[in-house]
């Protein structure tokens, strides 16, 4: 695929891979990594795991309401493999004390603590979103109600972020979404705050724009790549929106 560049007034984002962008990118330069890669957790088989994720991960099966992602269909061995590969890569590229914040589910949380670690970061924990009591039950069970970020730094944490919470509730707010693993624009909005003002946050799983637009309405600038044309058409004209409206909320002041 060839790789697109679209330039935003506040950041980048490029149609294709991770491991071409972020050759890319200058070392040193970015603060904070806020990412949503596929989980590749959907399907207990083989022939499961290779069905498209709208089958995998939505209640109605087979919607056509978002574009099917890629890059969904890895065993757990391939995952961490390919995890700690674009993390090695992306670590080389955060400040001294920079943090990486991944989300992952139940399934793949030992697996993506293993690969953070593996790409050369510290690690220093996790933490839950709890997506409310709208997630979808389990009978006999507990509610699929939460998933969960793994967050590691390159070397000594920076005092000067502050203390961040260690939990979020936020649902999912189904008419705003785009894309099937949409995350919610307030949680994402948390979460740049380890980032500076003015700093540089990257999202090599840009998906619908989510992380971008919570930067452009934070004050941060950003860069990020998708890798489906369709999606990062989608998230285009989401960066556009949230630009326009900052800039016109910051000329109505």
């Amino acid at each position: 695929m060839t790789l697109i560049q679209r330039e935003f007034d506040t950041g980048t984002l490029y149609l294709g891979d991770v491991s071409r962008v972020t050759e890319l990118i200058a070392p040193g330069t970015i603060d904070l990594v806020l990412t949503d890669p596929p989980y590749c957790s959907g399907g207990s088989s083989l022939a499961a795991k290779q069905a498209d994720p709208s089958k995998k991960y939505l209640n109605t099966s087979g919607s056509t309401a978002y574009p099917e992602f890629a890059g969904d269909q890895l065993d757990q061995r391939g995952f961490l493999m390919w995890c700690a590969r674009w993390i090695a890569a992306s670590t080389r590229l955060l400040v001294d004390g920079g943090l990486h914040i991944q989300f992952t589910d139940w399934r793949q949380l030992p697996v993506t603590t293993d690969a953070i670690q593996v790409g050369g970061l510290t690690w220093r924990g996790i933490f839950p979103w709890d997506k409310t009591e709208q997630a979808r039950p389990r009978l006999g069970g507990f509610r699929a109600q939460a998933e969960f970020a793994v967050w590691g730094s390159r070397g000594k944490l920076r005092p000067a972020i502050g203390a961040l919470p260690g939990a979020f509730r936020y649902p999912v707010k189904i008419p705003e979404k785009q894309h099937i693993t949409q995350k919610p624009v307030e949680l994402m909005r948390q979460l740049v705050q380890a980032a500076p003002v003015g700093g540089l946050v990257a999202d090599w799983f840009m998906g619908s724009g989510t992380t971008a637009v919570a930067a452009i309405e934070s004050g941060r600038r950003w860069v990020g790549c998708e890798v489906v044309p369709e999606i990062f058409e989608i998230a285009c004209d989401r960066i556009k929106a949230a630009e326009a409206d900052h800039h016109r909320a910051f000329n109505e002041r």
